[in-house]
């Protein structure tokens, strides 16, 4: 059985995030899942489609993207929808929402895996191939954002961009093609957003909070403490852990153990000498909280739930025992590439990469030797829309207050 909060999907209190501290306890937007086909159910099997819900945080004006038919088609739109579109080495999402007080309505979602990054390790450029499948992708999200008349959008690239010599180009491409405006981010800002967006399940008994990040391309942690009623940022890092980046490697369809090991403690190293500079909380972790999002950690705990299909609502929010982490990964190293492919929560898009990101999620739980693990299936986009909402909410406040000076 899931536990109660995720089970209710979005039905738990969430963060607002202001820009220093990253998270504060007042004018909360709690997120309610939607009805109908946009259930949040992640068929892992299934490359194209996935049916997504999130959160909500703001982003900057000038990623805005508007359509023709925008200023025709705004008065008769009696709601105001905002967007997110967070492209990364491996996947491309899409999340649609709409305010409702203080809480927002999914309207419509999207993913697929269009594995950006196949090929930069070595070449450090996308490849032809890579770059048409996330044109393809994005045609889709624009489509959605128009049908939906979405007043406000936010894009943004990471590590697959940042690191190839065309991904700047690339971004270019994408406007000319689709019309939506891309950012590439630092890894500071990929942090950030992906913390905002797990906020809504951290357990405010503890005072310091690590969030990580295993992604396609890197690794993102993030360190918080909580003072006077906020999560304020302490440190954090990217790495170049991805898995897509460490499967190509070290060939992900045939890691053995001793690969697997070899790629655990190099990722150790590096987040070790990371952890080791924490001084902000207790040496035997008592007051920390370990929170973890990315496929890899939504893939183990579906598969310690015994799902017989990847289910949003049931992964969400998940805590696993230290020993049960251990015991999935170990799960899955038993498994020949066949039997992870035809795993349902794992699928044949995500089965060359699991173990590279368990390598990486086992150095983690090394680091920091936590006895719980909280598993978040949200991240940069719920981040992004947080603040857009907050931010226009802001905008909208201070134009009332201007029109009422103005009239006095």
């Amino acid at each position: 059985m899931a536990e109660k909060d995720a089970q209710n999907g979005y039905s738990i209190t969430t963060i607002s995030p202001d820009i220093s501290p990253i998270m504060s306890s007042e004018g909360e937007l709690q997120p309610q899942m939607p009805s109908g086909d946009s259930s949040e159910e992640d068929l892992r099997g299934k490359p194209d489609e996935i049916q997504d819900s999130g959160q909500t945080q703001q982003a900057p004006q000038k990623n805005k993207f508007r359509h023709k038919s925008h200023k025709s088609s705004h008065k008769s739109q009696s709601r105001e929808t905002y967007a997110a579109i967070d492209l990364g080495t491996n996947n491309c999402r899409l999340l649609i929402v709409e305010p409702q007080g203080n809480s927002f309505k999914v309207i419509d979602s999207f993913s697929r895996i269009v594995r950006l990054g196949d090929g930069l390790e070595s070449s450090n450029k996308l490849s032809a191939d890579a770059m048409q499948r996330t044109i393809d992708a994005l045609r889709v999200c624009a489509t959605k954002i128009r049908r939906h008349r979405v007043r406000w959008v936010r894009c943004v690239a990471t590590e697959a961009c940042r690191k190839a010599e065309n991904g700047e180009a690339f971004i270019n491409q994408i406007e000319k093609t689709t019309r939506l405006r891309f950012e590439i981010i630092g890894g500071k800002d990929e942090a950030e957003l992906a913390a905002i967006g797990c906020g809504a399940l951290f357990d405010r008994q503890f005072p310091h909070a690590i969030v990580f990040d295993i992604g396609g391309g890197s690794t993102e942690i993030t360190c918080l403490s909580l003072k006077k009623g906020r999560y304020e940022l302490q440190d954090m890092i990217s790495l170049p852990l991805g898995v897509v980046r460490l499967s190509e490697k070290y060939d992900g369809e045939n890691i053995s153990r001793e690969i697997y090991a070899q790629i655990r403690d190099e990722a150790e190293k590096m987040i070790r000498a990371f952890a080791e500079k924490q001084t902000f909380y207790d040496d035997n972790f008592s007051d920390v909280q370990l929170i973890g999002t990315s496929g890899t950690v939504t893939t183990l705990a579906a598969i310690h739930k015994g799902l017989q299909k990847y289910n949003r609502n049931v992964v969400d929010g998940t805590v696993m025992k230290r020993d049960e982490v251990i015991a999935v990964i170990q799960s899955l190293m038993n498994m020949s590439h066949e039997e992870r492919q035809n795993n349902n929560c794992i699928g044949r898009e995500r089965a060359d990469l699991v173990l590279s990101g368990c390598a990486v999620l086992e150095a983690i739980i090394r680091a920091w030797p936590l006895e719980n693990l909280k598993i978040a299936d949200r991240g940069i986009r719920e981040g992004i829309l947080l603040r857009l909402i907050r931010k226009t909410r802001r905008r909208q406040k201070m134009r009332r207050v201007k029109k009422v000076k103005g009239t006095s």
